[in-house]
């Protein structure tokens, strides 16, 4: 079992290495600003709205080149990750990045991997060696601080 472990971080050590080499200097190196306003319109306040993502963990969509090279690297992992849904290919994304700010144990990240990231022939997810790939790319592309 332990091996199996060793082959998996190897795995997503490299998959790191080599989306962390693809990216040009600079690529989203600004966000995009959230509008503010004056008042507050009903039915929102704190907890709602754009930053709101963010203070609990959920980063803000890859644009540009990072969106590209997301979607990309999970086709190359198995393209009916993405299945031509891009949009929810993002979401899981995000939303495993929110997961994972408060789970630290890497076998259990792979786990919520998993359980999120499913596919019409795949409803039980894809397998503990392709989401060991998928959270390397969620990390490397959406969360590369967590």
């Amino acid at each position: 079992m332990r091996t199996h472990q060793a082959a998996l971080l190897s795995a997503a050590a490299a998959l790191l290495t080599l989306v962390g080499c693809t990216g040009g200097p600079g690529a989203d190196a600004e966000p995009t600003p959230a509008a503010s306003t004056p008042t507050t319109p009903a039915g929102t306040g704190p907890g709602t709205g754009p930053g709101a993502t963010q203070a609990s963990g959920i980063p803000p969509e890859p644009t540009g080149e990072k969106r590209v090279i997301y979607l990309a690297t999970l086709g190359g992992i198995d393209p009916e990750i993405v299945n031509g849904q891009d949009d929810q290919a993002i979401s899981r994304g995000r939303d495993q990045c929110g997961a994972m700010k408060d789970e630290k144990d890497p076998t259990k990240r792979v786990a919520q991997v998993e359980q999120r990231f499913t596919g019409p022939n795949h409803p039980s997810g894809f397998g503990p060696t392709k989401s060991a790939l998928i959270l390397a790319t969620v990390q490397a592309n959406i969360c590369p601080t967590y």
